[in-house]
């Protein structure tokens, strides 16, 4: 009597167990996958560069200074205005200049008759011989005064002394301007330089005439060729850096498209490795001195416990227990050796293999051996590189 009553005794703990869904979960839905994008390592052509920001800067410019003082008669040049080197570009009030000149030239032409008359004197030994020097003297002093009055009238005209355009003009017509005071100031457009300070450890790398390439956020579709124009003799200590001053054709660009004063980013190519193992730069992990990566692996196989489980139609399945077959892909940690770098790419040395996926998105969320899930529109791309790696 004592078993029945004992078999009694379960069959309500049967039934809970029924309700509560059966088996205990396996392993797997206990630990999801992590969600990761990658990429596989491949072969491509790098460059080895070194990037920098620096302001464009006109190679020729000058403040238009006026040389005389007087009010402003007329304006003959405007901003934005093209001119060339000796083109008037204003007029200033020439009456003092003009009254100093003949004034001048009539004391010069007093002086010129005196000294006619004692050239003609000494040849008769009619007058001593200082007095003769002394009437030519005052001849030529007075000879160069009249130069002078003619330098001061045609300093009334205000001349470009460069070509280039008119980037800013400082007086109005009318105003009263003094000796030295700036009236234009005039940018030659073409050629443009920008100075890089450029650390000590890529000295070895530049050398002058090396070609360049310049961005600017003004014209962010446009690439505009440069070279190096000059590397300064020596560092700065202070800094630990040495200038290289960079040249562009702006006339060739087109429509001088660049402007001085435009900050842009200015990339040199020293060297170029045509055939580079090559992974995305957002792979890399630096921790603990070394630079690693987490590549893709499939798990280790682990015999399934028989579970009555109906496939759906196209499921691959295991033979022993019906299941659909789930590949299994971990994480694995591995130090790998780098080249150069070139913008979001970076060069492989050692450490990896052509076709071996890396994880570029999603490696912060894993640890070597964590389980992953690839991400359809990043497996979409890899497919063939993990066919070919099992």
């Amino acid at each position: 009597m004592k078993t029945p009553l004992r078999w009694c005794a379960l069959v309500p703990l049967f039934a809970l167990l029924g309700a509560c869904g059966g088996a205990p979960q396996s392993d797997t839905d206990s630990h999801p996958r992590v969600p990761v994008e990658v990429a596989a390592a491949a072969h491509a052509p790098i460059n080895a560069s070194w990037s920098g920001t620096a302001a464009l800067e006109a190679e020729h410019e000058a403040d238009v200074v006026s040389k005389a003082t007087g009010v402003v008669l007329k304006l003959y040049a405007e901003e934005g205005q093209r001119v060339q080197a000796g083109q008037i570009l204003a007029q200033i009030d020439p009456s003092s200049a003009e009254y100093q000149l003949a004034q001048s030239q009539a004391q010069l032409k007093k002086a010129q008759a005196t000294y006619d008359r004692a050239s003609k004197a000494i040849q008769k030994d009619l007058i001593p011989r200082t007095q003769y020097e002394t009437d030519m003297y005052d001849m030529q002093a007075q000879a160069a005064a009249t130069r002078s009055a003619q330098l001061q009238l045609s300093w009334t005209r205000i001349t470009a002394p460069i070509s280039g355009v008119i980037s800013r003009r400082m007086v109005k017509q009318g105003n009263l301007v003094q000796a030295n005071q700036a009236i234009f100031h005039i940018v030659d457009m073409s050629p443009l330089t920008a100075t890089l300070n450029v650390p000590e450890r890529e000295l070895g790398m530049l050398k002058p005439g090396q070609p360049l390439t310049l961005a600017v956020d003004a014209l962010p579709e446009r690439k505009f060729v440069g070279t190096i124009q000059r590397i300064a003799p020596v560092v700065d200590a202070s800094s630990g850096t040495f200038r290289v001053t960079c040249v562009f054709d702006n006339a060739a660009a087109g429509n001088e498209l660049l402007r001085p004063g435009m900050f842009g980013r200015i990339d040199i190519v020293y060297d170029q490795r045509r055939d580079a193992l090559v992974i995305p730069r957002s792979a890399l992990i630096d921790e603990d001195g070394e630079t690693a990566v987490f590549v893709i692996e499939r798990a280790a196989t682990k015999p399934a416990k028989p579970r009555a489980i109906k496939p759906k139609p196209g499921d691959a399945v295991a033979a022993e227990t019906g299941k659909p077959v789930q590949p299994e892909l971990v994480a694995r940690r591995r130090v790998v050796k780098i080249g150069y770098i070139d913008g979001d790419r970076v060069e492989i040395r050692t450490g990896l293999e052509p076709g071996e996926r890396v994880i570029t998105l999603g490696r912060d969320a894993v640890r070597d051996g964590s389980e992953v899930q690839v991400l359809p529109s990043s497996a979409s791309n890899t497919n063939t590189s993990a066919s070919n790696a099992e």
